[in-house]
């Protein structure tokens, strides 16, 4: 289950579905309710679990903002692991609007903290497609009280100028007690690299 992070939609993972079809996966994305000004996690969650249907051996993949939906989804659904992929980090009960004090969090001084990576027509496909975050959810505290049962993975990206390294290490030491894997590429590595983000997480299943 790939879930896309905030101004995306299911078609920011077509590059990393279709490799990972190839390689015998059966790779689902998702547009989340964030243009829906009613829609809370709850109905985020639903959105998910309608497209998840009765599949088995799952793997919930979360980009970026995506990081505080796929949890929510692992305490809904048995899954066999839970991968953040340069994803933001919850704490029980925080909003949104505080996680990036409350984490410490420094803008980058790059004017393009996205898509500097990525081919120019295909960012700019990415910027024609992108979508408002309006939802209720982003005003909603985070529903969880503790961290799901879920092995847990976090994949680093070293180019990111969104969540630099030195940061992100941290925000996952701090948030979940784990060291990060670690990958070469941008925040939207899914458009970037498609090919090594497919092989990375097909390698975590062991079908690869």
């Amino acid at each position: 289950m790939l879930i896309h992070g905030g101004g995306g939609s299911a078609w920011d993972w077509h590059l990393v579905a279709a490799e990972l079809r190839e390689q015998g996966h059966d790779p689902v994305a998702v547009d989340l309710p964030s243009e829906e000004e009613s829609a809370g996690w709850n109905e985020y969650v639903t959105t998910v679990l309608q497209a998840v249907g009765d599949r088995t051996d799952l793997v919930v993949v979360g980009h970026s903002l995506g990081g505080f939906t796929a949890p929510l989804v692992c305490a809904h659904v048995r899954a066999e692991l839970l991968v953040l992929v340069a994803a933001m980090i919850p704490a029980p009960g925080e909003l949104f609007a505080d996680w990036w004090r409350n984490t410490g969090y420094e803008e980058s001084r790059h004017d393009d903290v996205f898509y500097h990576d990525v081919r120019p027509g295909l960012a700019a496909e990415a910027r024609r497609r992108a979508r408002s975050e309006v939802s209720a959810a982003l005003r909603e505290p985070w529903p969880l009280a503790t961290w799901p049962n879920t092995p847990t993975k976090y994949l680093l990206c070293r180019d990111d100028r969104m969540f630099p390294a030195p940061w992100v290490r941290r925000h996952v030491r701090e948030r979940l007690g784990i060291e990060c894997d670690e990958i070469g590429g941008g925040h939207y590595i899914a458009l970037s690299r498609p090919s090594e983000l497919a092989e990375r997480l097909a390698g975590y299943t062991g079908l690869h």
